[in-house]
């Protein structure tokens, strides 16, 4: 078990920004940076880290938190994992403590599987730097691909035995658990004997981004017709092939470095570019490209340099990829190599500098490319060059960008030597086709349902929380239905939950700032009579806000707002002073959701850009002691009229009665509300 002394560390030296960018590509905003979330699909930025605050916020699926909790979410580490992860970026010698049983039985699956992967890793790289076999097989074939100890390492390349079952005897023998062995593919059970799938292979170990061992890639290297060259590890819990790009996790830094990214086939591939210099590059491994595997290079850059080997027929049936590659709204551009050659054998033939100038020298915009590759084949047949265009016009279709789209159809029109209009009336057909498609399957689709007479329009623009999340829903002036509340009447429950989220913020924000505010008491003058009397008192906000609930004798009705309140007025009482970084590295994570909600609110403001449009908000921190003592008195007002409703509704229940009573209590209520109306300086309607 990590020792708190390693996790104190991990969370004072961690940067959100520096962890963040190393998945997703930000760029400044303000004090703040944005990007694409990696969360969703998305073509514009909601996703908001604030190094202030050391948190994040995805504003296109409500997630949030700092940099332990982005990497549980992003690469689904488990909080354990995520701190280990963080102190080997920071070169954070990790202290253990005893783990208890419990806590070993409480692993889960999914890092039983990532731990067997990672032992098995270790094992095939150990298998083949020192057994005889591993050298004189596995080895010699990597130092015959050129590659060296250094690039090995780095890839952490291995060498499966050519034995049934070595693998799997060694991990049986070091505690590893059969079920796992099976779960990740590494062992194939039988009944007689499990034995290893890779057996007699060289080894890639397929990482995720953030680096964890997902699964193997393995090369036969016989000339056995009935075996598959290359083996890949079936799909499981921790391994979807569609979703993973070999080589993304030594590449990422370059990608958004180069803001460019190298898409290859192979493994190799990869690898001996790395070892010529160019690290922007990663592979599909030999399976047809995926949206999914697309979007990962989308997180780091909009921009991908496809690289084809030299050979007709494979360029013919690669292409196909790019219009995947535009529907994503990314730029792309085609490189092939010589005919006969690769980009491993070109890459392990020419010097780094030689392979920069060529790619830079041959890199082609797509619609260049097609008409390159496909004019051969159409040559002066009439039809076949109709039929070309087509195939161009469609991929032009494919682009989300209106002005990109136009620019490609004036090139296409000028490369093919056709009217620009004609281009043009085809391309609106596609995209009409394509939309008529689109309704269609959407309609398909769409199952009946029933809405709910208090749920909110799906995007409904208030600023007051999330209009998709029933907790936040829409403040007490949205326009609209109010949010959706089971077993409460939802007006009310919105009303009063915006009042107690408003006090959660204050207590984020400024519960350590010190102000004047205004106390109210009673006293008596000389002749003994009694006046209000108020007077302006120091107090620290969250003092202020303390004193004023504890005077009304209110709890907040939000069971989950409850909490965090008491958590924060517990760490002001045993804290001189407030750190927003040190408060979150001690936040309980069934709170982190909902703190991050709260605190990245503001950031809507740069994410929506309301100041391009001449929208001003006024920034909170002007007005601290007006803003604490309006949410006081707006909720005082509120609650008080719940009460004077309550007290009215009696009255119609028995009129028989006397109601004396009741309707001096009424007044006084009411004259209460008009005290508040004085303080507030407005009108007071009651909400009930």
């Amino acid at each position: 078990m990590i020792s708190q002394n390693t996790i104190d560390s991990v969370f004072e030296t961690a940067r959100v920004e520096e962890v963040i960018g190393d998945f997703v590509n930000l760029k400044r905003a303000g004090s703040n940076f944005k990007g694409l979330s990696p969360f969703s699909d998305e073509r514009s930025p909601s996703f908001m880290v604030s190094p202030a605050k050391g948190i994040w916020k995805d504003f296109s699926t409500g997630k949030g938190g700092n940099s332990v909790k982005f990497l549980m979410e992003h690469s689904q580490f488990t909080y354990p994992e995520a701190i280990r992860y963080l102190a080997r970026k920071y070169n954070i010698e990790i202290e253990e403590t005893e783990q208890s049983e419990a806590e070993k039985a409480n692993t889960d699956i999914r890092e039983s599987m990532y731990l067997v992967s990672e032992f098995a890793a270790k094992y095939f790289q150990d298998v083949l730097l020192n057994s005889e076999e591993g050298k004189a097989i596995g080895l010699s074939y990597f130092k015959e691909r050129g590659f060296t100890n250094e690039t090995i390492k780095k890839f952490n390349l291995g060498y499966s035995p050519e034995t049934w079952d070595a693998l799997t005897k060694e991990a049986l023998g070091k505690g590893y658990k059969l079920e796992f062995l099976e779960s990740t593919g590494l062992t194939i059970a039988r009944e007689d004997r499990p034995f290893d799938r890779f057996k007699g292979r060289v080894m890639f170990p397929i990482q995720s981004m953030s680096g964890r061992v997902l699964g193997f890639g393995g090369r036969i290297l016989t000339n056995d017709k009935k075996a598959a060259k290359y083996l890949n590890s079936p799909e499981s819990d921790i391994y979807h092939k569609s979703k993973v790009l070999y080589g993304i996790y030594h590449a990422k830094q370059s990608i958004a470095k180069q803001n460019n990214c190298y898409l290859v086939e192979g493994y190799t591939d990869v690898i001996q570019f790395h070892q010529a210099g160019i690290e922007n590059v990663v592979a599909s491994s030999g399976t047809a490209l995926t949206p999914d595997q697309i979007r990962l290079i989308n997180r780091l850059t909009r921009n991908i340099t496809v690289l084809f080997d030299g050979d007709a027929a494979g360029l013919r049936a690669s292409i196909r990829g790019i219009d995947l590659i535009l529907e994503e709204g990314m730029n792309v551009r085609v490189c092939s190599f010589p005919d006969g050659e690769d980009p491993d054998s070109f890459a392990r033939k020419n010097s780094h500098d030689a392979l920069v100038a060529y790619l830079e020298e041959n890199s082609k915009d797509f619609i260049q490319f097609k008409a390159s590759i496909l004019m051969g084949e159409a040559k002066n047949d009439p039809i076949k060059k109709a039929d070309l265009i087509r195939d161009m016009v469609t991929s032009i279709s494919k682009i989300p960008d209106r002005i990109q789209r136009e620019v490609y159809i004036q090139e296409c029109a000028r490369i093919m030597d056709i009217s620009e209009q004609v281009l043009v009336s085809t391309l609106a057909q596609l995209i009409q086709k394509d939309i008529a498609e689109a309704n269609k399957k959407q309609k398909q689709d769409q199952k009946p349902f029933e809405v709910h007479r208090n749920q909110p329009p799906k995007n409904a623009g208030f600023s007051g929380g999330d209009p998709e999340d029933p907790r936040t829903g829409p403040p007490d002036d949205y326009p609209g239905e109010p949010g959706y509340y089971p077993d409460a009447p939802a007006e009310k429950v919105n009303i009063l939950y915006g009042f107690e989220r408003k006090i959660i913020e204050i207590l984020l924000l400024y519960g350590s700032v010190v102000e004047n505010f205004e106390d109210v008491f009673l006293k008596a003058d000389e002749e003994g009579n009694v006046k209000e009397v108020s007077e302006k008192r120091e107090y620290k906000v969250f003092e202020k806000v303390y004193l004023s609930l504890q005077e009304d004798e209110v709890e907040l009705s939000n069971t989950l707002f409850q909490n965090i309140y008491n958590n924060i007025i517990d760490f002001y009482n045993q804290n001189e002073t407030f750190s927003l970084d040190k408060y979150l590295m001690h936040l309980q994570p069934e709170f982190a959701q909902e703190v991050t909600n709260i605190l990245m609110e503001d950031e809507r403001v740069t994410i929506h850009n309301w100041e391009g449009q001449n929208i001003y908000p006024k920034h909170k921190s002007e007005t601290i002691e007006q803003n604490v003592s309006e949410t006081i008195f707006s909720m005082r007002w509120y609650l008080v009229s719940g009460i004077i409703a309550e007290l009215k509704n009696s009255l119609l229940t028995d009129p028989q009665e006397d109601n004396s009573e009741v309707l001096s209590m009424v007044v006084d209520y009411s004259k209460l509300l008009n005290n508040f109306s004085k303080k507030l300086g407005r009108v007071v309607v009651p909400y009930h």
